[in-house]
């Protein structure tokens, strides 16, 4: 008996001052994170999510200071101020990272996954990981992949119903040469904006629409600048959550778990979250007088058509062994 009790007390002894030596490696920290959306934007959810878990994980020694709506500047300066250590963290659509990844770019290739089981699995399985890795060596780490989702197309001029109502639109598109490129292909007048500015460009009309996800559309009250909105579902936007490599690199091991582990966690928060919020939205946008169309699959057909050319295109600057490794993925997936 006595020894059992010797050996329970040595037990609890030990286990007792590893908690100690791990509090000993975790320091105070405050995370400066920015999002270029509103508070109830899909990414917020997830970020309030992380902070409240790092906070938890930490005992409160990490803390998350959430800026909204592009405060602390536009997603390419956010980049840079990362790279330079002075932003700790982020969550963007990972498109705009193929300024500094090309092989990133696949993930805005135009009717790219079918359904989120598809994009669930390529972002996180080796393709994701390897977009990552490439990251890291340009100053910034890939946490984890959360979900904006399937991106719809609004305007203020008329109902798009076909492939040719698309024509002549002055539409904003994210600042790369992709969504730049597909918008042309539709005899469209693509219009790269950051994404704060949107809201103002459509209200004084300097431009005639945007495309993004409808949680977006919702979180951001495009209803009260823009009449029509078509469900086209032409792509789909995972967004990285990275990290300041910088800033990385002076972290112990156990304040990187704690990030890490935390970024795990609110993965499956905010996929969920954003997820159950599009039945929701849509119904919040036709209530506030927006007019819902979609097209017909003969209209779905020549929208996929349009945008065939500008695939082979971007096939040749991502680099055709990305592109080969997504194709070969997610046809295993559809077996």
């Amino acid at each position: 008996m006595k020894r059992l009790m010797i050996k329970t007390l040595v037990a609890a002894a030990a286990v007792a001052a590893f908690g100690m030596a791990g509090a000993q490696d975790i320091k105070e920290h405050t995370l400066k994170i920015g999002l270029n959306g509103p508070e109830n934007h899909p990414a917020a959810a997830g970020m309030k999510k992380f902070a409240e878990l790092v906070a938890a994980k930490s005992g409160g020694k990490i803390k998350a200071n959430l800026f909204f709506n592009g405060s602390l500047g536009s997603d390419q300066a956010v980049v840079s101020s990362m790279k330079g250590g002075t932003i700790e963290m982020a969550v963007m659509n990972t498109g705009i990272l193929a300024s500094e990844v090309k092989e990133v770019a696949i993930f805005d290739f135009p009717f790219l996954f079918a359904n989120e089981k598809e994009s669930d699995a390529i972002v996180d399985g080796p393709v994701g990981k390897k977009m990552h890795a490439l990251l890291e060596q340009k100053g910034l780490v890939g946490l984890a992949y959360w979900e904006l989702g399937y991106r719809q197309i609004t305007n203020s001029k008329r109902p798009l119903n076909k492939v040719e109502d698309i024509e002549g639109l002055k539409l904003r598109v994210i600042p790369n040469p992709i969504n730049v490129a597909w918008v042309k292909a539709l005899g469209a007048n693509p219009t790269p904006m950051p994404f704060p500015e949107v809201y103002g460009g459509l209200e004084q009309k300097a431009i005639d629409g945007q495309e993004n996800p409808i949680s977006v559309i919702a979180a951001n009250k495009f209803w009260e600048v823009q009449k029509n909105i078509a469900l086209t579902n032409h792509q789909y936007n995972p967004q990285s959550v990275i990290f300041s490599k910088k800033v990385w690199d002076t972290l112990t091991a156990a304040e990187k778990k704690i990030i890490d582990d935390a970024a795990d966690e609110a993965t499956q928060y905010q996929r969920q979250q954003a997820r159950a919020a599009v039945a929701t939205n849509l119904e919040l946008l036709k209530k506030n007088g927006m007019t819902v169309t979609q097209f017909s699959p003969a209209e779905v057909a020549k929208l996929r058509d349009k945008m065939k050319p500008v695939i082979a295109q971007f096939t040749a600057s991502v680099g055709e062994a990305t592109v080969n490794e997504v194709t070969a993925e997610l046809a295993k997936l559809r077996k």
